[in-house]
C-alpha cells in the first residue's frame, strides 16, 4: 500500500482528502471523487503509485505546448481516473474508470520511467497527461524530483482542479503547464465538469506567477461555452492575470463521450480568435487545419517566426529567441 499525500484523518478511521477542491470525507472503504484514492482502515492509499495505463513518444506541439521547445520529443505518462467528470471528455475510457476496476496498468518505477525518458532521441523530458495528472500526484512527484535531478524536463497537462499547497509543493520541480480552461462559467463548470471555476482560475494565477511556462488551452463547444462576449471577459482576464504573451490553444470541438453537439464549425473559431488577439499576443486554433492560424508571429512586426502543419515545425530558421526584423523578443523556450 501507497500512504497518499495531502489528507487528515478524522474521527471513526475517516479520511478527509486535501488534494483537491472537493475535499472528499471518506469513510472506510470509500474511494474519492476521483477514482483513485481510498480510505484502507484509516489510510488514505493511492491506488496508482508506481503505474502508468498509457505511454507514448509526442512531439511537444501535441501536448499542446508551442512556445517551450519547438520540434522536441516528450514521453507522455497518463494513469487513470480525474478529479472532473467532463460530459465531453476525450479520454474517458481511461479517466472516468475507478483504479480498482482497471486492468490494463503497466507497472513502472519513479527510476524506470527516468531510464526511459534517458533513451528516447530528441527527448526533453516527461509529459504527464491523457488523463488528469493530480490524481496521481505521488507517482508524479516523485519521478518529477528525479527527473529535475537529472537535468531533463517535467511537463503537466492539466484541469487545474487542485489546491494551492499541492500545486506549490510539486511548482519548483514542473516546468511547464498546459491548464485547460474550459470556459469562464461557473455555471458551466457545474454543469458540464461537475466542478467549480474559481479554483482553476486560482491555479492558473499561481502558476503565471511561479517560473514555470504556462500555456492555456480552451475547446470551443457550441452552444455551452462559445458566447462570444463571456470568451472576451477571459481572454482579458488572462491578459491581466497571466499576461498578455500567455500562449492560448482554441481547440475544436467533435461528439465525445456523453455529448452528441455537432463539431464545432471552422468560422466560430476563426471569430474568437480574432476577439482574442484583441488582448492576447499569441492564439493558436487546433484540432482543425488551421494555417496560419497556427503559426507564430512577431506581435510588433508581424514577422513569420514559427511555421507549423498541425504538430511539425516546417520552418524556424535561424531563431535564437528574438524575431530576426525588428528584435522584439518573443517568450518561446529554447
Amino acid at each position: 500500500m501507497q500512504e497518499a499525500l495531502f489528507y487528515q484523518k478524522e474521527a471513526g478511521k475517516r479520511v478527509k482528502c486535501l488534494l483537491c477542491p472537493w475535499y472528499c470525507d471518506l469513510r472506510e472503504g470509500g474511494i474519492g471523487a476521483c477514482n483513485v484514492r481510498k480510505n484502507t482502515a484509516g489510510i488514505l492509499e493511492t491506488l496508482v503509485y508506481n503505474k502508468v495505463a498509457a505511454w507514448g513518444i509526442d512531439p511537444i506541439e501535441k501536448k499542446p505546448l508551442y512556445h517551450f521547445f519547438p520540434g522536441k520529443n516528450i514521453l507522455s505518462v497518463g494513469n487513470v481516473g480525474c478529479n472532473l467528470h467532463c460530459t465531453f471528455c476525450q479520454n474517458h475510457n481511461i479517466s472516468q474508470c475507478r483504479a480498482d476496476e482497471f486492468e490494463g496498468f503497466a507497472e513502472l518505477t519513479s527510476t524506470g520511467l527516468l531510464e526511459k525518458a534517458k533513451a528516447i532521441r530528441n527527448n526533453i523530458g516527461v509529459a504527464f497527461t491523457y488523463n488528469e495528472p493530480f490524481t496521481f500526484y505521488e507517482f508524479m512527484f516523485d519521478a518529477a524530483i528525479l527527473l529535475h535531478e537529472a537535468g531533463l524536463k517535467n511537463v503537466v497537462v492539466s484541469n487545474g482542479y487542485v489546491n494551492q499547497e499541492p500545486l506549490k509543493t510539486i511548482l519548483p520541480f514542473i516546468d511547464a503547464f498546459n491548464i485547460d480552461l474550459k470556459a469562464f462559467d461557473d455555471g458551466f463548470y457545474r454543469h458540464q465538469t461537475r466542478g467549480k471555476l474559481e479554483p482553476v482560475l486560482k491555479a492558473i494565477t499561481t502558476i503565471a506567477r511561479s517560473n514555470a511556462h504556462l500555456e492555456l488551452t480552451n475547446l470551443v463547444i457550441p452552444g455551452l461555452n462559445d458566447d462570444e462576449s463571456q470568451f472576451e471577459d477571459m481572454v482579458k482576464w488572462i491578459a491581466a492575470e497571466a499576461g498578455p504573451e500567455t500562449p492560448l490553444h482554441l481547440s475544436r470541438y467533435f461528439p465525445q463521450y456523453k455529448l452528441d453537439i455537432p463539431a464545432t464549425p471552422v468560422n466560430k473559431l476563426e471569430r474568437m480568435y480574432n476577439i482574442a488577439k484583441k488582448h492576447l499576443q499569441y492564439i493558436y486554433v487546433g484540432n482543425v487545419n488551421a494555417g496560419a492560424l497556427d503559426d507564430t508571429r512577431c506581435p510588433i512586426c508581424g514577422k513569420l517566426i514559427v511555421q507549423r502543419n498541425r504538430y511539425r515545425i516546417m520552418s524556424n530558421p535561424g531563431f535564437d529567441g528574438n524575431c530576426p526584423q525588428c528584435g522584439h523578443k518573443i517568450p518561446i523556450v529554447l
